[in-house]
């Protein structure tokens, strides 16, 4: 529960969080939770840390970009989780929290003793998540993964890329990103049935299920209708006109879907709106059967003029396009400046930095305002003393020990 008016002023304030995960899938979990307010306390191996602290090049006066991004809103501290005394301190702080997210191996936690039922005897209502390559149990628990591969196995790189090129994957990690967001839901929804219960529990979000998951309607192409999706490139299996189009000096990407919206683009955009009548295009299953013959009309008239004045045409008539951008192009873009994607945080040695704002918009509870990744082990021994009620003479034992690693580092 909230601990007090001004954390309740967050979705989650007042709620601590334990993040023992690593990499994407997790710390993207945890950062939602840390944007909605949540406390989120990284616990990292001594020396080295979330793997993505070493993910460089690109960085930022030595510091991992990759790590700077999916990391803001969190506390570090380094506890060597092998050791008896390690493992004690965790669940220490265990007991003061309200959720752990770990994306170990399977069996790593039970070896630690950190594993949901060791929690569970110091915080009978803790949420425990535990997001995993292929789950917990059944045939490949033991299996590595990483997203490339869950993307190959699930059926999505089928789904991507041309229609008479390769399978490809997504540029983004998105196997990693959704299974993040299905972990920081998952969290979300058991902490609320814990307000109404009392009961803690143990929940899973496995990256191959995150990726079934993904599939969406395309499931249902083969589920209902026995029917394999099929690659198309930018186009799009089920409406027409749908892809890449060829202005006079570039190109920009056009989505009708409707019957509604191509007699709009015929007869408003193209001003041809005989297109519209033609029994060859009247309809989406017609379309979808001339889409060669379609795109090559449409092609031909788009070339005679200027992105910018297409662009400004099928926005006065409400059919969806865009330009293609860069990633550089999006993030300058005057859209993402007004509906202010890019915030700037502070972090201890770099300073002000920009980073990306949350989507999430609360009128009520907005989201936290965001600060910097932490130094590997920055906040070790002020959670130790204010969380876990260490003090100074326990704190320089298990330092002198080896415990807590060196002093605070990038």
């Amino acid at each position: 529960m909230p601990a007090s008016s001004e954390a309740s002023k967050t979705p989650m304030g007042g709620f601590r969080v334990l993040d023992l995960s690593r990499i994407l899938a997790g710390p993207y979990a945890t950062m939602v939770l840390g944007d909605l307010g949540a406390e989120v306390i990284k616990i990292e191996r001594p020396g080295g840390g979330d793997d993505t602290r070493a993910f460089l090049p690109p960085d930022t006066a030595g510091i991992s970009t990759y790590f700077l991004t999916v990391n803001r809103n969190k506390k570090s501290v380094t506890l060597d989780l092998s050791r008896p005394e390690g493992r004690d301190a965790f669940l220490t702080l265990a007991a003061q929290a309200d959720v752990i997210v770990e994306n170990y191996r399977t069996g790593v936690t039970q070896r630690l003793g950190i594993d949901y039922d060791a929690v569970r005897q110091v915080n009978a209502a803790i949420v425990y998540a535990s997001i995993s390559g292929y789950g917990r149990d059944g045939p490949a628990a033991m299996r590595p993964a990483v997203d490339p591969i869950l993307q190959a196995e699930s059926g999505l790189m089928t789904l991507t890329g041309e229609a008479d090129g390769a399978p490809m994957r997504t540029g983004v990690s998105l196997v990693d990103v959704v299974a993040g967001l299905f972990a920081a839901q998952a969290i979300s929804a058991a902490l609320l049935h814990r307000q109404s219960s009392g009961e803690g529990q143990f929940l899973e979000v496995a990256l191959y299920d995150s990726a079934i998951a993904m599939l969406a309607n395309f499931s249902g192409n083969y589920l209902l209708a026995g029917s394999e999706p099929r690659r198309v490139g930018n186009g799009n299996q089920v409406a027409q006109p749908v892809g890449l189009f060829h202005a006079a000096d570039g190109d920009f990407m056009l989505a009708v879907t409707s019957n509604r919206l191509f007699r709009r683009l015929a007869e408003t955009v193209l001003q041809q709106p005989a297109l519209a009548d033609d029994p060859a295009f009247a309809d989406t299953s017609a379309r979808l059967r001339n889409a060669d013959r379609l795109i090559a009309l449409m092609n031909e008239i788009f070339a005679t003029g200027p992105v910018s004045q297409w662009l400004d045409r099928l926005s006065e008539a409400g059919v969806p396009a865009g330009r293609i951008q860069s990633v550089a192009e999006a993030l300058d873009a005057p859209l993402t400046k007004a509906r202010g994607l890019i915030e700037n945080q502070q972090h201890t040695k770099l300073g002000t930095i920009p980073t990306l704002a949350s989507p999430m918009r609360l009128a009520k509870t907005p989201v936290s305002v965001s600060t910097g990744a932490p130094l590997l082990g920055e906040h070790t021994e002020t959670v130790l003393r204010e969380i876990g009620g260490f003090d100074d003479t326990a704190i320089t034992a298990l330092r002198a020990a080896g415990i807590l690693g060196d002093e605070p580092g990038p």
